[in-house]
């Protein structure tokens, strides 16, 4: 059922959310989500997109098993990621994130057992019941096609939104793409870019206690009259 929420209200309350309530997302509704983000534009109308929604038992063996990687250090990305690659602003808002989120929960930056479990809270997808694995297949230097998987994860997010259902899109989760892959069966041609937890929010949870701010337009758009 959709929010009666206009479309910029949809995308200004659009959060990232980091602890779910059990409760399942009905099947027809998720349905209709995923028929919304089927209408992404995409480079000659390719629908690069290949999407995995895990619920339920896989869903634990697979949280179980990307844990498990974690500690172990079995990192198997598709991609390169490195928060040390960030540089002067983009840095500064990485940084403001990663203090925000840890000063809501009331985990100081001394507490390493502490970050350590809000990390594998990743892992364990906020406690969301569902969760998206977006594979795309490998053309040219992937650019392109990460850019459609990009506009299509936006469609879903913002119509998971529209009908109050929260969610977080996870890089993370692609640290580790053999496990992923070899738990869904997802063939290795398939890259792995990252994940996307979603389920109804918890409203009362630290976790979802805060909002980032944006910069001002100014910032970052240049206008040419």
């Amino acid at each position: 059922m959709l929010v009666n929420y206009s479309f910029q209200e949809v995308i200004r309350s659009r959060q990232s959310i980091r602890q779910f309530l059990s409760k399942p997302v009905e099947k027809e509704v998720l349905r209709e989500i995923l028929q919304d983000a089927q209408y992404t534009p995409s480079n000659c109308n390719t629908q690069p997109w290949d999407v995995h929604i895990v619920s339920g038992e896989k869903k634990e063996e697979l949280s179980k098993a990307l844990i498990n990687a974690f500690e172990k250090e079995q990192f198997s990305p598709d991609f390169t990621f490195d928060t040390n690659d960030f540089y002067d602003r983009y840095a500064e808002r990485q940084k403001e994130q990663g203090k925000t989120y840890y000063e809501a929960l009331g985990i100081a930056r001394e507490d390493q057992e502490g970050r350590h479990k809000g990390v594998l809270r990743n892992f364990e997808f906020f406690n969301a019941p569902h969760v998206a694995f977006l594979f795309m297949p490998s053309v040219g230097d992937n650019v392109r096609v990460a850019s459609d998987i990009g506009m299509y994860a936006q469609s879903f997010l913002l119509s998971l939104t529209a009908r109050g259902i929260g969610s977080i899109p996870q890089t993370i989760l692609g640290m580790s793409a053999d496990t992923v892959r070899q738990l869904l069966g997802v063939p290795d041609d398939m890259k792995l870019l990252f994940g996307i937890s979603f389920g109804y929010p918890d409203k009362e949870a630290k976790a979802n206690s805060f909002r980032m701010g944006r910069d001002p337009i100014d910032s970052n758009v240049t206008f040419h009259d």
